[in-house]
């Protein structure tokens, strides 16, 4: 904690003083109070190792975020809590770090904590005609009396997508080693007027119906629009399409991974699905579509047996996103344990598929958030879960508040910007004087600049309320040619007439990034692979302002943080 700074005219920067270290083989990362889905067949045909400089150093190997010893990993398919342990089931390739067909199966790991994993035995390979060519996304369920299932989607040698049921050989056993696909396999097949049965799938995680009937929904791309298709059961075996979608919309881009949930307005306890849900409850629908979690908030009405949304918005760019930045195919479920909902998503490579095979690993899972409804109904607020505090000693966690003085200064908001806010990014960058902001964090900074990520705010004003613009700028983030550096950014609403505060908080992992904007209003997570890092050279960590009002820093805190034991080989 430090007093209270202020910053005001073009690039004041404040001293962050606290020390980081990536690990005792690497040099230290430190504030300085300085004033300046791919193809391509099965892994026997995947590319060779090249000759990549540094790209194989260990430092951009994360220290705390979720990911296997070596391998590709991308969506997470089956989460839950069961018998005092928390699983994670992800889309796993055993054989190298590249996405290739035929190959995925389902990894598996277990934890106490969520923040420290032991890997298991996969769980699911294609070895059977209905997932021959693939082991794809599914959810976890538990039914009534405890029993866990798993549905997911498998893919058969001409493309089919059709959807799968597995059982646990020993329910007994809280570590779920072992599973059986069961014998009446595929259990949904894509047999709908009009369905793309090679765009059929992710089906969710399963939810008590108006009927006492458990109901699930699958993605899927019909002629003429995108659907999460419904389905009911009495069973959990034997499943019979409802007449119409939960919900529907006429997108170009398939809907994949949805999930569905249910949450209540300003309550950050999590709701479970498989038991009747209170009055005044909230759903939120998600999917995955493009590049991005976009979801809806609206009611299940249980008369129609359908997802109604609050408000009608056609043009899906406008939608809300679950995380602005590198995240997609996020899967939720309840924490029975914690009576809360969690949320965390597959946050791809940014790199090159060379760069991958030369480090052996491709992808990561962000760190599990704490997901709730806010108090008035519109957005879904996020937060990383309160156990990785418990890391706090060796990468960096920083928490710092900014407050406005003044609100004078404010510069006209046009709506135009929600329909590319990345493209405002780049446009209003930190290094464009504004009116109140830019003003944040540059942070894994070179010595001379060349290098540095960094993540602000600029606030403007609309006509009855004022939107802050957040941004995460990683055009600057490496001298490498190869990595994807885009600026990502997210608009949300603040009432800056009641509270003058906006806080951030940064996850710095070594290659990943996540920040937290407005108390988890806006989510972005960004990949960044600085030569600084690899060279063993000093990163450094700035607060600026490059506005002309005043912000102040009244509260920073900042913690490193020590490494978790994430799917540690041989121990």
């Amino acid at each position: 904690l430090i007093p209270s700074v202020a910053m005001a005219l073009p690039w004041a920067f404040v001293l962050l003083p606290a020390l980081f270290f990536l690990s005792s083989s690497v040099t230290n990362l430190f504030f300085s109070n300085s004033s300046s889905n791919g193809s391509g067949g099965r892994c026997s045909l995947c590319p060779q190792s090249p000759e990549v400089p540094y790209i194989v150093s260990t430092t951009y190997r994360t220290a705390y975020h979720f990911q296997p010893p070596r391998n590709w990993i991308n969506d997470i398919s089956g989460l839950m809590y069961y018998k005092g342990i928390y699983h994670n089931f992800y889309q796993y390739n055993p054989h190298c770090a590249l996405w290739c067909w035929g190959d995925i199966a389902w990894g598996h790991s277990v934890s106490t904590d969520l923040v420290n994993w032991i890997q298991l035995e996969p769980v699911i390979e294609p070895d059977n005609p209905s997932d021959i060519d693939g082991c794809w996304t599914g959810s976890a369920t538990i039914l009534s009396g405890g029993q866990p299932v798993i549905l997911y989607t498998g893919v058969s040698r001409d493309n089919c997508q059709v959807q799968n049921l597995l059982f646990p050989k020993n329910p007994s056993d809280p570590y779920l080693r072992e599973w059986t696909k069961a014998g009446n396999n595929p259990v949904i097949q894509p047999v709908v007027p009009g369905l793309n049965r090679s765009c059929f799938r992710d089906p969710t995680t399963g939810w008590i119906g108006p009927d006492g009937l458990w109901r699930i929904a699958v993605g899927a791309q019909l002629y003429s629009y995108n659907a999460a298709l419904l389905y009911k059961s009495e069973d959990f075996l034997s499943w019979t399409r409802v007449d119409h979608p939960l919900y529907s919309h006429n997108l170009s881009n398939m809907w994949e991974c949805p999930d569905f949930f249910a949450v209540l307005p300003g309550n950050n306890s999590g709701l479970d699905m498989s038991v009747s849900i209170p009055r005044g409850a909230k759903h939120a629908l998600k999917m995955s579509v493009g590049y991005f979690d976009k979801y809806l908030i609206g009611v299940y009405d249980l008369k129609r047996d359908a997802f109604v949304p609050d408000t009608i918005v056609d043009d899906c760019r406008l939608w809300l996103r679950i995380d602005y930045g590198d995240f997609y195919a996020s899967k939720s479920f309840f924490d029975s344990k914690k009576g809360r909902r969690i949320i965390w998503g597959w946050s791809q490579e940014a790199d090159c598929r060379s760069d991958d095979v030369a480090k052996g690993w491709a992808g990561i899972h962000t760190i599990p958030r704490t997901i709730w409804l806010d108090s008035d109904g519109k957005q879904l607020l996020q937060w990383p879960v309160d156990e990785i505090e418990s890391l706090r000693t060796n990468e960096a966690d920083v928490e710092i508040y900014f407050e406005l003085t003044s609100i004078n200064a404010a510069e006209p908001f046009d709506p135009s910007w929600l329909l590319d806010p990345e493209k405002h990014c780049c446009e209003a960058g930190a290094s464009v004087h504004g009116g109140i902001g830019p003003f944040g964090l540059v942070i894994l900074a070179s010595n001379n600049m060349d290098e540095h990520t960094v993540v602000h705010f600029r606030v403007y004003k609309s006509q009855q309320k004022y939107m802050i613009l957040m941004c995460s700028d990683l055009r600057r983030s490496s001298i490498r040619p190869s990595p994807y550096t885009p600026a990502y950014g997210g608009f949300f609403e603040l009432d800056l007439a009641k509270e003058r505060k906006i806080s951030l908080r940064t996850l710095i992992d070594r290659s990943a990034v996540e920040s937290f904007g407005g108390g988890g209003r806006v989510c972005i997570t960004s990949r960044v692979y600085p030569a600084v890092l690899a060279d063993v050279g000093r990163a450094h960590m700035y607060a600026f302002n490059n506005g002309s009002a005043t912000v102040r820093v009244p509260q920073l805190s900042a913690w490193t943080m020590r490494n978790a034991h994430v799917n540690v080989e041989n121990g």
